[in-house]
């Protein structure tokens, strides 16, 4: 992995010293790199914020079905079907292992 070099490189550093003479054209330097400065945000930087938005104000879940699915478990309706169980766990090893080679 590279380390980007941008930390040894020199930055201009204006400083008043107590008892030096500043002249106007040091201030007016200072002044216009400071106006000219500016932090600008990418589309995508915007793009994230507004999905963390989006997500954060939708449902985690389906609240109709889990109080469907509450309610036949309770009255002994709710069936389990062991087949579709088992396939969704062997597709997720499947896919568990696929993506560790």
């Amino acid at each position: 992995m590279k380390i980007n070099n941008s930390i040894n490189q020199k930055i201009d550093v204006v400083t008043d010293k107590p008892g030096a003479k500043t002249g106007k054209k040091t201030e007016q330097a200072s002044s216009s790199a400071a106006s000219s400065e500016s932090v600008t945000i990418s589309t995508l930087s915007s793009q994230l914020q507004s999905l963390e938005t989006k997500v954060a104000k939708a449902e985690v879940f389906d609240v109709e079905k889990v109080s469907e699915i509450k309610s036949a478990i309770s009255s002994g309706q709710f069936k389990v079907d062991a087949d579709k169980v088992a396939d969704g766990l062997i597709s997720s090893v499947k896919d568990f292992l696929s993506t560790q080679k």
